[in-house]
């Protein structure tokens, strides 16, 4: 579009000067320019700028040349809303009422023995879903990983047995969640969520009977407290109020009668080699080193997967 300004002849021939109009709206006078581009804006047309207005062109040019903010470690800003963590809190809440559902009365699903119901009883999701190496199941069927049934590495971490079990764990992702997924974004937050409680039900699959069940977020929880330390100190922060509730945590999984002490320390260094990974990665090549990284510890996983069902099956 063209400005009209500049100068007319009148009647007599001699020059008239002209008052500049809205490069958008011609039939507006105005005076006012774009700070960026110098073209007339009327009041409508303005946008305020740092110096200034510009008109709507160039504060769309600006906003696309601008990045979006970022954390530290390559996420995006959006964690700071704490979805995921939410969103994983809400996927374990429903898994439990679908548990419970699956129950064939709700006190058998909350009862049990274990410090008082920490481990209540089992139901037909945790029998399905839990982890397991190889053994008959209640519909005296087989079942297990070694089966063929990979999908219980996945399940396991969030299915629970029982209400306070479940409580526990989602004050634990709650409380770690947020800071984590605020650091590191959603995305590099869920990946290192699922892996760390991978890594817990492999380790599970590979130390402890063939014929033991084993449920619960507590395997990424687990892979959260060794993030949320490696991240700390990556960013230079205080991990002296970390390390007391590790340690007391710690404590609690080789006292408290029937916690899976494989799943938890498996847990714990899964998460602490995925932190490490998205903590550590040169900035140049972040993206690619940190995908590469989580990619080797899904491979080795697998890997040891395949070692124990050759094991198991041989």
């Amino acid at each position: 579009m063209t400005e009209r300004s500049g100068q007319a002849n009148d009647a007599t021939g001699g020059p008239v000067p002209t008052t500049p109009v809205c490069y958008r709206h011609p039939d507006r006078e105005t005076y006012v320019r774009c700070t960026r581009c110098e073209r007339p804006i009327c009041p409508q047309c303005m946008r305020d700028a740092s110096v200034g207005h510009q008109c709507p062109e160039c504060v769309d040019e600006g906003r696309r040349s601008v990045r979006p903010a970022r954390t530290a470690f390559g996420g995006g800003a959006a964690g700071r809303e704490g979805y995921v963590t939410k969103a994983l809190i809400a996927l374990n809440v429903l898994v439990m009422l679908l548990s419970l559902a699956s129950a064939r009365s709700v006190g058998a699903a909350v009862g049990g023995g274990g410090l008082g119901g920490l481990l209540g009883g089992s139901t037909p999701l945790t029998d399905w879903g839990s982890v397991l190496g190889l053994a008959r199941l209640p519909d005296d069927t087989i079942g297990g990983v070694a089966d063929g049934q990979w999908y219980r590495l996945v399940t396991a971490m969030f299915l629970h047995y029982g209400l306070l079990h479940l409580l526990l764990n989602m004050w634990g992702l709650w409380v770690l969640g947020r800071t984590l997924e605020a650091v590191l974004g959603p995305l590099r937050f869920l990946a290192l969520y699922l892996i760390a409680g991978l890594g817990g039900n492999v380790a599970v699959y590979l130390f402890s009977p063939a014929n033991q069940t084993s449920a619960g977020a507590s395997t990424a929880i687990f892979g959260l407290f060794a993030a949320i330390f490696v991240i700390m100190r990556r960013l230079g922060r205080d991990t002296s109020a970390i390390v007391p509730i590790l340690v007391i945590n710690l404590i609690f999984t080789f006292t408290v009668p029937h916690i899976s002490v494989a799943g938890h320390l498996g847990g714990l260094f899964t998460g602490a080699l995925m932190a490490l990974v998205l903590a550590y990665a040169p900035r140049l090549r972040r993206n690619l080193v940190q995908a590469a990284g989580g990619a080797i510890l899904l491979v080795a996983l697998l890997g040891l997967v395949l070692v124990r069902t050759a094991m198991l099956t041989g």
